[in-house]
């Protein structure tokens, strides 16, 4: 909405901000309280009673946010005008190099018997050997009908591959015939412009097959999630600040090198993405750091689990306050209700914690303290980088 605006009102200066996202943190009432409300928080409420609380929807009215749409717009990006694929978020999350225009995919490795799919996931070989079969696939397989690719191994029997040539178009059927005792589904172009795409997808599939023809396990792959890379401005280029992302997971980290965020490799702790954010603090003017396991949780239907997981995400906050940013956000990119296992709609509470934040009446950081006393309403996600900018005084007067 204020994209336009933004290049005529930016200002630079030396303040400092800091998104914390706790994933999937957001509820609905289950016998009359959210997993907020039946937890222990005391630093989270301490923290809420000197800050602007509201509730934030990640993408509109009834509508229920992937993590990528969830993200972006608590970037300040437009989740609708910038849909990115799942071949893009797997790619970037591997730390592979994706060009605009490039195609990438994400992939299983699988087991064929017969001419049938036995195992969609190989026997959820372990990340090691999946390393091995990539590196098997590239001493074998040097382009798909001359163009280049890069694959790469993701977590256990993922993996992912980016093709670099611009003219391939992703709009392509998942190659996947998504159960067991079913014969491979070739990948099939949903339009004209794509049928170049579905061939060499299924030249690639082919070459996997030759190259991995004597493994017991792993001798086959199933493609999905076709996605060319979005044209879009990097974070620094929209906000004229340098910015990095932390986080352990594959997708939030490709998240965050989607915008072109600075991302560390390595982590695999809550307390070692801290002891991270502390060590870099004074080389990025933003850091958004991401936690993973409320939404774990939440999608498990464990509502004690998803508490204590809150409790833990609780536990952390005085090391963000701590480093003491200009400003500090914590929430949500979108709700998971125990009670009903999935992303869902919901708003997601949102505190903001500054120098010139407005200290409302709300006295702990749950939805109903939010709705009820907070200060900042509902808004949409993509509107809460404009608060982040103007708290920090990076906005310059707009108008006489």
């Amino acid at each position: 909405m204020f994209d336009n605006l933004l290049a005529d009102l930016l200002q630079k200066n030396e303040t400092k901000a800091l998104l914390v996202v706790s994933d999937g943190i957001g509820g609905t009432t289950v016998n009359g309280r959210t997993e907020l409300e039946a937890a222990k928080t005391p630093n989270l409420d301490a923290l809420a009673r000197r800050s602007s609380l509201g509730l934030h929807r990640p993408v509109g009215y009834g509508l229920t946010p992937g993590s990528g749409p969830g993200h972006l717009s608590l970037f300040g990006y437009d989740p609708i005008k910038n849909q990115i694929g799942r071949g893009i978020l797997e790619a970037l999350g591997c730390g592979m190099a994706v060009k605009r225009g490039d195609l990438a995919v994400r992939g299983n490795f699988a087991t064929m018997q017969n001419g049938l799919i036995t195992d969609r996931r190989a026997g959820r070989i372990p990340t090691e050997k999946c390393a091995e079969l990539v590196a098997k696939i590239r001493a074998k397989v040097a382009d798909i009908d001359g163009i280049e690719f890069d694959i790469k191994a993701a977590k256990d029997y993922r993996f992912a591959v980016v093709f670099h040539e611009p003219s391939l178009k992703d709009a392509v059927e998942d190659a996947d015939p998504q159960q067991t005792g079913l014969p491979p589904r070739p990948a099939v172009a949903k339009n004209p412009d794509s049928r170049r795409s579905a061939e060499v997808i299924n030249r690639f599939i082919g070459a996997v097959n030759e190259a991995l023809a004597d493994e017991p396990l792993a001798n086959t792959c199933l493609v999905r999630g076709a996605a060319n890379s979005p044209d879009i401005l990097t974070f620094e280029e929209k906000y004229g600040m340098s910015a990095q992302g932390i986080a352990v997971y594959p997708m939030y980290k490709g998240l965050a090198r989607l915008v072109g965020m600075q991302v560390p490799e390595g982590l695999t702790t809550l307390d070692e993405e801290i002891a991270w954010l502390k060590r870099t603090y004074n080389d990025f003017d933003f850091h958004f750091l991401h936690f993973k396991y409320t939404d774990s949780a939440g999608e498990d239907g464990d509502f004690d689990r998803k508490v204590a997981m809150i409790e833990a995400f609780d536990a952390a906050v005085p090391e963000f306050v701590a480093l003491e940013p200009d400003v500090l956000v914590i929430t949500g990119d979108h709700a998971t209700p125990s009670s009903m296992k999935l992303h869902s709609w919901h708003p997601v509470p949102v505190l903001l914690a500054g120098r010139y934040a407005f200290e409302d009446d709300a006295k702990r950081f749950t939805e109903r303290e939010a709705a009820n006393f907070g200060i900042l309403g509902q808004l949409p996600a993509q509107e809460l980088m404009m608060l982040v900018l103007a708290n920090c005084g990076r906005l310059a007067k707009f108008g006489a």
